[in-house]
């Protein structure tokens, strides 16, 4: 299994991404982690994880994970997807960190619910959640660590103070230093112990890279393509290609609300279906929103011109799907049958004004300025989100 950094290397090699010094830098650090996570591997299988702290009667030191933080487009991304695949780590999860504490809270009311009835004892569900949590993977690694919510920030240190006793080491990428997180959040001095503790636990390094290569890849491109055809769908790949480094792309499913959303294609942060399997299928506002909040960029393809009443559907779907979208700053590349003012023909019903406002969206969705944001992720409740689970 080739380290972080040869993966990298093997990438820049090929053409794939440029050179960057400063991502160079991070993939090595991400390389060494490994290499100590494999030592630590073989300790916790000779003497389990907390014997770990104690070899040969003198208290260890345990492993440090890594808090990687900078300004978005950068390569955050691209490096933990090199990363786990270079991990020899096989109890691993990774997943955004709004789903990850999404499915905190649902374990804390589940235990609730049979302390309730009798069936656990014990009034502080944390240990036993974070018991859990441990059990099931001792890495974890988290895509935009930030705290954003009250209910979030009032646990976490008790939780992650469970995690780090019970050997589980954390790697976090964000778009803000540490001593940024929950800032002007209510009652924040509770929150700052746990700010204190992931700076013990976690080394922080800043990736300084020289650009946003995310905008680099967008800017000055044709996002929305028309009309379809052989053309259209062969931009669709080159934008593919482009976007994600030339990577093939996994299938992989979003956990919501017991359900499971199937993504067909996914890399890099980026995710690409078909309209049909957006659209056509049963899919609802919490799907939207996961795919929303998982992904910083979405492709579509074969987007037709939807015509009257029969398409009625199909076009609340796509309403619904574009709110979740914009509301949350993706980045959309689309192939279509027409501009988006032709996408629904039809003059009656709700939909028929509310797509309105839907093709005006589209139309800013296209701007440099749309284009420059930042993924915004804002928190949902989903249910059970455990993040992204490769199929």
């Amino acid at each position: 299994m080739s380290d972080t950094f040869s993966r990298y290397q093997s990438l820049v090699d090929s053409g794939e991404i440029s050179f960057d010094p400063a991502q160079a830098v991070i993939a090595k650090r991400l390389a060494a982690l490994n290499a100590e996570l494999g030592d630590y591997r073989l300790a916790r299988r000779k003497s389990g994880a907390l014997s770990w702290l104690f070899a040969r009667g003198e208290k260890r030191e345990p492993v440090r994970g890594l808090y990687i933080w900078g300004e978005v487009g950068r390569g955050k991304t691209m490096l933990m997807d090199l990363f786990m695949a270079a991990s020899p780590v096989r109890r691993k999860r990774r997943a955004h960190f709004h789903e990850f504490m999404a499915d905190v809270h649902e374990r804390i009311h589940i235990y609730r619910q049979k302390l309730k009835a009798g069936e656990v004892k014990g009034d502080d569900p944390i240990a036993p959640v974070a018991a859990d949590l441990a059990e099931e993977a001792w890495l974890l690694c988290f895509d935009e660590f930030s705290v954003t919510d009250i209910a979030d920030a009032m646990i976490l240190g008790r939780l992650f103070g469970r995690l780090f006793e019970e050997g589980v080491v954390v790697v976090a990428t964000s778009n803000v230093v540490p001593d940024e997180l929950y800032r002007d959040g209510l009652n924040r001095a509770l929150f700052l112990p746990f700010i204190k503790l992931m700076q013990e636990r976690m080394a922080v390094v800043k990736l300084e890279s020289r650009t946003d290569f995310r905008l680099e890849k967008l800017s000055g491109r044709p996002v929305w393509l028309t009309p379809l055809g052989p053309e259209a769908d062969r931009s669709m790949d080159e934008a593919w290609s482009r976007l994600t480094g030339g990577a093939r792309g996994e299938p992989a499913e979003l956990p919501v609300k017991g359900r499971h959303v199937p993504v067909p294609r996914q890399s890099h942060g980026i995710a690409r279906f078909t309209f049909s399997e957006l659209c056509e299928k049963p899919l609802g506002a919490s799907d939207y929103l996961a795919i929303a909040h998982t992904f910083h960029t979405v492709m579509i393809d074969g987007i037709p011109v939807l015509r009257g009443l029969a398409r009625r559907n199909e076009a609340k779907r796509f309403i619904t799907l574009i709110d979740a979208l914009y509301d949350n700053q993706v980045k959309l590349v689309a192939s279509a049958g027409a501009e988006p003012m032709g996408i629904y023909l039809n003059d009656e019903g709700v939909e028929a004004f509310e797509f309105a406002r839907t093709a005006s969206r589209l139309i800013e969705m296209r701007s440099e300025e749309y284009l420059a944001l930042p993924h915004a992720r804002r928190p949902h409740n989903v249910g059970d989100t455990g993040g992204i689970v490769e199929t």
